[in-house]
This record gives structure tokens, C-alpha cells and sequence, in this order.
């Protein structure tokens, strides 16, 4: 096959493109009040919130890669981290063998409130779940998305679905679901045994 030979219209293209184009937007824009709405007791807007989790599941990442993998500009990345960590929600570090790039990693305190906003998720409030809850009824499951990751995976590349997954498998191997809410796993002694045991 030649490089520059096509197998569909322009006019396919077009329509295709514009699809995504009003789809994505409505759907933001559905997503954008549900976040806000989840994290605003917290005093938190959607790129804190979004800087905390990629920290969270990265244990520690460059500014450039809260950027990369939150889809923001790294001066926006920077100044949302600053906010974080006057907060006491973030930490900046430096690395012995990296004196180049500046790290974050969640302080107690912001993995805290990072914690309790996950236990206080309400999937009644939220939109997307609830306009995706039909399917979940008809087939047994939520949609598993695979076609939009496919696109997503040829824009972002392959290192940024990794860490997309990463935080999805991190949530399912180290969270536990009791009486409607989640909590993070620890040790044997931990009071979320206790609270499942009651």
C-alpha cells in the first residue's frame, strides 16, 4: 500500500471528525460539572485534583510528566502543584541522580484528602454513570471503551495509556468496597478490616 494512498472520503473524514468533536464537547461538559461537583467540597478545582491522583499513582513524578499525563501545559502543571503544595497537599522534591527536573509526591495530608474524596464517590451524582447505567443493565457491564482508548493510545502514545491503566488496576488491587464506599487496603490491623468485619 502506498504511503499517501486513502481508503476513505473526505467528506467521511469530515463527518467522522465533527462527530467526535460534538460528542467529546457534550460529554465534557457533563463530565466537567460531576467532577467539580465531587471535589468542590474539598476546595479543590478539576487540575488539583487531576495533579493529586497522577501523583498518587506515579509515587512521585516530574512536573513534565504530571503535564504529559494530565493533559495540561507544564506551566499549568507547575502553578497548580505550587497551590497544592502551599496547601501542604503536595511536596516538591529534587532527585540525587535528577537535578534537572522538579518532582511531586502527596504529603500525608493530600493523600488524605485524596483518600476520603474516593470514599465519599456518590455514583447517584453523577451523570456519566448514569447515562452509561442502562448498558451496565442490558449487558451485565459498563462500556469498555476500547475504540476511544484505541484513539487515544494513537494520540498520546503508548506510555501514556500505561499510566492510565496503572491508575484503574492501582484502584482495583488496592481498594476495598464496604457498605457502599471505598477504602484504601492496608495491614491486618487497620480499622477498614475492622469496619468489613462489622
Amino acid at each position: 500500500m502506498k504511503q499517501d494512498e486513502k481508503y476513505y472520503s473526505i467528506k467521511e473524514a469530515m463527518l467522522f471528525s465533527q462527530r467526535m468533536a460534538q460528542l467529546s464537547k457534550a460529554l465534557w461538559k457533563s463530565i466537567e460539572k460531576d467532577w467539580q461537583q465531587w471535589i468542590k467540597p474539598f476546595d479543590l478545582n478539576i487540575n488539583e485534583h487531576h495533579i493529586l491522583w497522577i501523583a498518587y499513582h506515579l509515587q512521585g513524578a516530574s512536573i513534565s510528566e504530571i503535564a504529559k499525563f494530565g493533559v495540561m501545559h507544564v506551566s499549568t502543571a507547575f502553578n497548580f502543584s505550587k497551590k497544592l503544595e502551599e496547601r501542604e497537599l503536595l511536596q516538591f522534591s529534587k532527585k540525587e541522580n535528577d537535578k534537572r527536573n522538579t518532582y511531586i509526591e502527596l504529603t500525608p495530608k493530600g493523600e488524605a484528602i485524596l483518600l476520603e474524596l474516593m470514599e465519599n464517590y456518590d455514583p447517584s451524582k453523577n451523570a456519566i454513570f448514569n447515562g452509561a447505567l442502562p448498558l451496565h443493565n442490558l449487558y451485565g457491564k459498563f462500556p469498555d471503551i476500547m475504540e476511544m482508548m484505541c484513539i487515544i493510545r494513537n494520540i498520546y502514545g503508548e506510555d501514556f495509556m500505561d499510566i492510565f491503566e496503572r491508575s484503574f488496576n492501582n484502584i482495583e488491587e488496592e481498594f476495598i468496597e464496604i457498605d457502599g464506599r471505598l477504602y484504601k487496603r492496608v495491614d491486618d490491623n487497620d480499622p477498614v478490616k475492622e469496619v468489613a468485619n462489622k
